[in-house]
């Protein structure tokens, strides 16, 4: 993976087209952002893009949504740039040609055992305490009583919606399916993957069924597969940020979900204290992001829910409380609107709501979230909406009642156009350029010493020096740079009041 800046995206809400139209804006002859991004990371393109969970519940994972183009015109856009896809490990939809083959004809059906029923985890029955161990992020059981087309009843294990059947992926016909994935994307020249929803993949009587040693054993065997087929492996997880610290030594790479709400309250509350506390024990091997498809993670720097009093979080419960207080009053209430039982969630801990608008759409506060995102050990992503400074979209909000689609605005190229002109994304785009090129951000990294409200983020590599220094109560901003030559410049110097806190 190259050590430069990523975009995340969907491929139909970033320019209103297809995968043709993507490439348009990303590389090639006049294309706005071309040479600003080291790579891509494609949200779900796979048939259909518009189901149940937006992409993440395929019908078929082998077929491009015709909507969007075919794997001609992935290899093509994989010619140009570095790109990411999604592996959906867990679960298939219930509208896949597996499942209706199962449906119609039940134990007689060539994917009889594909698909992961209760009975298959609990031959004997589940206890209340069996049931009660099984760990979620989402209300109610991982279940779904479903009556066959032929008229057999089973009960389906169904981590989020109905519509996802969980696959059992220990299965031989589950890591058939899973290494046809494989061989197709690699096929496509697709380098790099995201194992979504990995961490819940395997099941266990008894046992939480969630980041289990059984696991990480699994996710060691399928990036083991992908590395044979020249892609390199990124694992989804949100959980307590020990666990995230421990999940990261075993595997390629990881996100770090910590770093949002972090970077959030340094700069709603005016200190670096506990930032400077992950940062000092944050893996390196991380994708670092503020935003992505999904809300604004709490679980992530909050208490283990299994221990709190043993595993704090990051912050004490108090301050995460105020934290999601002051990101509802800075987006002007839009994001409780999307969040919590609110809109169809599911994700009851996250917080949805476009980072630009989590902070009250300052510039100068999101900018310098920017920076400290660059600054850190990592390969960093933008997501769409980020790159444009975009703001909550609260109708496409009141049209699907999905909770998440507050911040999935749908751009089209003349809105892309419009946007990428504003100072802001100006600024953005100059910083990414900056993390992209200079050599400092290959070599050593240090957090250096300074009082509670300051943040100072160090790069050096041989004579070349890159520095970060951030006032956190007046928010102020400086990125200084020495070249080879000893020559210092600076790309950022800035001085704005912070809005009062939320």
């Amino acid at each position: 993976m190259k050590n430069q800046v990523q975009l995340i995206t969907y491929v139909d809400r970033f320019g209103g087209g297809g995968i043709a139209q993507l490439q348009a804006l990303l590389a090639g002859p006049g294309a706005p952002l071309a040479g600003v991004f080291g790579g891509v990371h494609l949200l779900p393109f796979y048939t259909p893009i518009d189901g149940a969970d937006a992409g993440f519940d395929p019908s078929d994972h082998l077929q491009v949504d015709p909507r969007l183009g075919d794997w001609q015109d992935v290899r093509a856009l994989t010619a140009d740039i570095d790109v990411m896809a999604d592996v959906i490990v867990n679960h298939m939809s219930s509208d896949s040609p597996q499942f209706a083959d199962f449906s119609r004809r039940g134990s007689a059906s060539a994917y009889d055992g594909l698909f992961l029923t209760m009975g298959a985890v609990f031959p004997q029955g589940a206890s209340e305490t069996e049931l009660l161990a099984i760990y979620r992020p989402r209300p109610g059981l991982p279940f779904t009583v479903v009556t066959l087309a032929n008229g057999e009843r089973r009960i389906l294990w169904t981590t989020f919606t109905p519509k996802q059947v969980d696959i059992a992926v220990t299965h031989p016909l589950g890591q058939a399916y899973l290494l046809d994935i494989l061989d197709t994307l690699a096929a496509a020249g697709i380098r790099m993957v995201r194992l979504d929803a990995v961490g819940y993949a395997i099941k266990k009587a008894g046992a939480s069924c969630f980041m289990m040693p059984e696991t990480f054993a699994f996710i060691d065997r399928f990036a083991a597969q992908a590395r044979s087929r020249g892609i390199e492996v990124l694992v989804e997880i949100h959980a307590y940020h020990q666990r995230q610290i421990e999940i990261a030594a075993r595997v390629d790479w990881v996100y770090d979900f910590a770093l949002p709400p972090l970077a959030l309250h340094a700069l709603y509350f005016g200190t670096a204290e506990p930032l400077k506390r992950w940062i000092a024990i944050r893996p390196h091997n991380a994708l670092t992001v503020l935003d992505t498809h999904d809300g604004i993670g709490v679980i992530d720097i909050g208490a283990d829910a299994a221990d709190r009093q043993a595993h704090p979080g990051l912050v004490p419960p108090d301050e995460l409380d105020r934290l999601v207080e002051t990101i509802h009053a800075r987006s002007g209430g839009a994001s409780r609107q999307a969040t919590g039982a609110a809109a169809s969630n599911l994700d009851l801990y996250q917080v949805n709501c476009s980072f630009y608008d989590a902070l009250g759409r300052d510039d100068r506060a999101y900018l310098i979230a920017r920076a400290i995102q660059f600054f850190l050990p990592g390969v960093p992503q933008v997501y769409y909406i980020g790159l444009l400074a975009g703001h909550n979209d609260l109708e496409l909000l009141r049209h699907t009642g999905v909770g998440r689609d507050i911040n999935r605005h749908h751009y089209t190229r003349a809105e892309i156009d419009q946007q990428l002109q504003r100072p802001v994304v100006q600024d953005l785009l100059r910083l990414i350029r900056l993390r992209n090129t200079h050599p400092a951000f290959g070599g050593r990294f240090e957090l250096l010493p300074s009082a509670a409200d300051t943040l100072v983020l160090h790069w050096t590599q041989g004579a070349h020096e890159a520095l970060l220094r951030i006032d956190l109560v007046r928010h102020a901003c400086e990125i200084d740079l020495v070249d080879a030559q000893g020559r210092r410049s600076h790309a950022l110097q800035a001085n704005a009041e912070p809005a009062p806190p939320g």
